[in-house]
C-alpha cells in the first residue's frame, strides 16, 4: 500500500484506470453470460420439443441445432420483456460498466490521491492570506502532490522567516531613530546651557571676553559633535552596524570635555556633580565620541534619579579606560539584563520624556568597544554605574 500510495500522479491514474476496466470487462463477460442463459431458458418455454431434439440428432459438422428465438406475439409480455432486457445487456453492457468503472477510477483517484494534498494546499493558502503562518502542511507521500506540499512548506517558512526579517528590520530603524534622538539630545542641552549663560550675563557684562569665548569655542565644539554624530547615524541600517574611529584621547581633554558639560547639566537638573579623574600621562587608544556619548547617557540617568548628588570617578589606562557614575537615588530595582534592554523604563511618567534606550545604547557601546557595562549599588542603595573600555588593538 505504501508503494501505491507514494506512486507518481501519472501511475496512480493508469493503474486507477486499468483496473477499473479489468473489473469492467470480467463483470461484463458473467452479466453477458447470465443474460444469455436467462434468454435461452424464457425461450426453451416456447420450443416444441419433439422438433428441437429431431434437429439435434441430425447435427453434424456443418450443422447444429439451437433454440429458436420465438416471435414477441408468441411470448407473455413479461418473457418478453425480460428477453429484451437480456439483449441490451449482452450488447451495452460492457460499453455501460466501462464507464461506471472510468467515473469510479477517477472518483477513486481524486479521493485518494488529491482531495487530501488540495485541501492542505487550500487550507495553508486561506491562511497565509489571513496572514497566519504558525500552521504546518502534513503530506507525507512521495509523488508530485508531496513534492508540491514540500515545496508550499519551504514558502511558508521563508515567508516566516521574511516576517521576522521585516519586523527586525523594522526594530532595528525604531531604535535608530530614537537613538539619534536620544544621543543628541546632550549636546543640545549643552548648547542650550551655554547660550542661556552668555544671554543672561553678557549684556550686564558679568562675563568678560576669554570666558565668553571659551563658551562660543565649546559650543563650537558640540555642533561639531552632532555633525559628525547626525553623518555617521544616517549611514547606518541600526545600531549594531555603527563602526568605531579610533584615535589617541589624551586623558586631560578628555576630563576637560566631561567637566564642560557638567557645568551645563548641573545647572540644568540644579543637582551637585564631582569630577574625580586619576592621574596619567599615557594616552587611551579608541573611539572619544563613543565614549563621551556613553558618558553623556550614565550622566543624563543619574541626574534624572539622583537626589542631590552625583559622582563621576575617570580612571585611565594604557589598556583600559572606566567611568563610573555613582547617585544617591533608590538605585535599580530589577536586574542588569532587564534594565539594559532597549526600550526600558521604570515608570510610565519617564517614558513620556524619555525613550528608555540610554542604558540599553552604554552597553551596546561598550561591548563594540571591547568592554562591558556594569551595573551595581553602592553602600547607602544608590545606583553605580562602570562603563568600561578596552584599548582597540
Amino acid at each position: 500500500m505504501d508503494k501505491i500510495k507514494n506512486l507518481s500522479v501519472r501511475k496512480t491514474i493508469l493503474l486507477y484506470m486499468a483496473a477499473a476496466l479489468f473489473c469492467s470487462f470480467l463483470l461484463s463477460a458473467v452479466i453477458a453470460k447470465i443474460a444469455e442463459r436467462t434468454q435461452r431458458h424464457i425461450w426453451w418455454n416456447y420450443v416444441n420439443e419433439a422438433a428441437y431434439f429431431e434437429a439435434v440428432e441430425k447435427e453434424g459438422p456443418y450443422y447444429v441445432a439451437d433454440i429458436p428465438r420465438p416471435s414477441s406475439y408468441e411470448m407473455t409480455q413479461s418473457d418478453y420483456f425480460v428477453s429484451e432486457l437480456c439483449d441490451f445487456l449482452q450488447t451495452y453492457a460492457v460499453l455501460i460498466l466501462s464507464m461506471a468503472g472510468s467515473w469510479a477510477a477517477v472518483f477513486l483517484f481524486y479521493h485518494n490521491k488529491l482531495r487530501e494534498p488540495m485541501e492542505e494546499l487550500a487550507r495553508g493558502s486561506k491562511k497565509i492570506a489571513g496572514n497566519q503562518l504558525d500552521f504546518c502542511i502534513s503530506y507525507e507521500n512521495k509523488d508530485e502532490m508531496g513534492e508540491l506540499c514540500k515545496e508550499f512548506e519551504r514558502m511558508r517558512e521563508q515567508l516566516v522567516k521574511n516576517n521576522r526579517i521585516l519586523w527586525r528590520t523594522i526594530e532595528e530603524e525604531k531604535m535608530l531613530r530614537a537613538a539619534i534622538a536620544h544621543d543628541i539630545r546632550a549636546p543640545l542641552s549643552v548648547l542650550k546651557g551655554y547660550q542661556e549663560m552668555l544671554m543672561e550675563y553678557l549684556p550686564s557684562e558679568d562675563i568678560d571676553l576669554a570666558q565668553a569665548m571659551e563658551m562660543l569655542s565649546e559650543s563650537g565644539r558640540q555642533i561639531e559633535r552632532m555633525d559628525a554624530f547626525v553623518e555617521t547615524m544616517r549611514k547606518l541600517s541600526s545600531l549594531e552596524n555603527r563602526r568605531l574611529t579610533p584615535g589617541n584621547i589624551s586623558i586631560r581633554q578628555l576630563v576637560k570635555d566631561i567637566q564642560g558639560e557638567l557645568a551645563i547639566l548641573e545647572k540644568e537638573y540644579g543637582k551637585q556633580c564631582t569630577l574625580q579623574a586619576s592621574e596619567s600621562k599615557e594616552e587611551f587608544y579608541g573611539d572619544k565620541e563613543i565614549i563621551l556619548e556613553v558618558t553623556e547617557n550614565l550622566l543624563s540617568n543619574a541626574l534624572r534619579h539622583g537626589k542631590r548628588q552625583i559622582i563621576i570617578i575617570v580612571k585611565a589606562g594604557y589598556a583600559k579606560l572606566s567611568i563610573c557614575v555613582i547617585d544617591d537615588g533608590d538605585g535599580f530595582r530589577e536586574d542588569a539584563e532587564k534594565i539594559t534592554e532597549a526600550f526600558y523604563g521604570q515608570n510610565v511618567k519617564d517614558s513620556l520624556k524619555h525613550a528608555g534606550l540610554g542604558m540599553y545604547i552604554s552597553r551596546l557601546y561598550c561591548e563594540k568597544h571591547g568592554g562591558k557595562l556594569v551595573l551595581g549599588k553602592d553602600e547607602h542603595g544608590g545606583a553605580v554605574v562602570t562603563a568600561i573600555f578596552r584599548r582597540i588593538a
